[in-house]
C-alpha cells in the first residue's frame, strides 16, 4: 500500500481520513483564508487531516458568461497566501499542460480534471513537476480503467498519487456514484478519495449552469469513509446560494465540524476493519 507525503501529512487508504475541503473557485484572499481557517479548526479538533482547496480557474463552466475565478497568476498568490498564514498543504486544478509547473511552485497537490484524466500529454506534464497528483476519474470511465492513468503518471518517476472517484455520468444531467469503484480503485495500492460534492453535481442541470443535490452530499461522504478510504473532497462555502460556481451541491461551512466529527467516527472503524477483495 502505497503513502503519499504531502508538507507534513501521510495520506493513505490504512491512515486517518484527510478532508480536501474548500471553496469551488476562489474569490478573494480574505475569503480563502476565513474558509481555510474555519475547516482546519475542525479538522484538529476532530482529528482529521487537512488539505485546502480551490480553483484559480474553472476552464469548463457549462456557460461562455459563467465566472471562472481570480485567474493562475491572482489565485496562485492567494493560495499561496493560504498556505503560509494558515499552515495548510494546498491543492488546485490544472487546465493545461504549460499550467503545470507554474502551478507546482505554490501547490502541494495539482489535481487533474475528471475531463482531463486521460489526456497523455497533461499527466505527463503534471508528473514531471514532482508535485502529488490528484486525478478525478473521467466521468465516461470505469474504475478497472485507472491503471492505465496511473501508468502514465508513474512513467515520469512520480508515484505521489490520489485517485479520485466523482460519480459516472447517468443518462442527462445526473450522475451516479457506485461504491465498488472505491475499493477497485484501492487495488492499485494508491490513496483514494472521495469527492462527495461533484457526485450530487447535476451537470448542466439549470441549462446555463449546473445543478446539484447539496443534502445527498454528507451521505456520499459518510458511505465512501465507511469503507475505508484516504481522502473525502467536499467543496464547502459559507453562502453556498450565492457562490459563484457549484453552489447548489457545496455543503454550509457551518455544518462541516459535525460532519467532520461523523466521518472520524466512521474511518476509525472501517480502519481497523479493512474491506478486502
Amino acid at each position: 500500500m502505497t503513502h503519499v507525503n504531502v508538507a507534513d501529512l501521510t495520506i493513505g487508504n490504512d491512515r486517518p481520513l484527510t478532508l480536501i475541503a474548500g471553496p469551488c473557485q476562489l474569490e478573494s484572499v480574505d475569503h480563502a483564508q476565513m474558509i481555510a481557517g474555519k475547516m482546519k479548526e475542525a479538522c484538529d479538533a476532530a482529528g482529521a487531516q487537512y488539505v485546502f482547496k480551490a480553483s484559480y480557474d474553472k476552464a469548463n463552466r457549462t456557460s461562455l458568461s459563467g465566472v471562472r475565478g481570480m485567474g493562475i497568476d491572482a489565485g496562485l498568490k492567494a493560495l499561496q497566501s493560504v498556505g503560509k498564514a494558515i499552515g495548510v498543504p494546498v491543492l488546485t486544478d490544472v487546465h493545461s499542460e504549460s499550467q503545470c509547473a507554474i502551478a507546482a511552485e505554490v501547490a502541494d497537490i495539482l489535481q487533474i480534471p475528471a475531463f482531463l484524466c486521460r489526456q497523455t500529454d497533461m499527466l505527463l506534464a503534471a508528473g514531471n513537476t514532482g508535485a502529488a497528483i490528484n486525478v478525478k476519474k473521467g466521468q465516461f470511465l470505469a474504475p478497472w480503467e485507472m491503471p492505465n492513468i496511473v501508468t502514465k503518471i508513474e512513467s515520469t518517476g512520480n508515484k505521489r498519487i490520489l485517485l479520485t472517484e466523482r460519480g459516472t455520468t447517468f443518462g442527462y444531467n445526473a450522475l451516479v456514484a457506485d461504491m465498488r469503484s472505491l475499493p477497485q480503485m484501492a487495488q492499485t495500492g494508491y490513496p483514494v478519495v472521495m469527492d462527495a460534492t461533484h457526485s450530487v453535481q447535476q451537470p448542466g442541470g439549470q441549462g446555463g449552469s449546473s445543478g446539484g443535490q447539496r443534502e445527498f452530499a454528507p451521505v456520499m461522504a459518510r458511505a465512501a469513509v465507511a469503507l475505508g478510504v484516504a481522502a473525502v473532497f467536499i467543496e464547502t462555502h459559507d453562502d453556498p446560494d450565492n457562490a459563484p460556481s457549484d453552489g447548489p451541491n457545496m455543503i454550509y461551512l457551518d455544518d462541516m465540524p459535525k460532519l467532520i466529527d461523523v466521518l472520524m467516527q466512521l474511518d476509525a472503524v472501517a480502519k481497523a476493519n479493512p474491506v478486502t477483495l
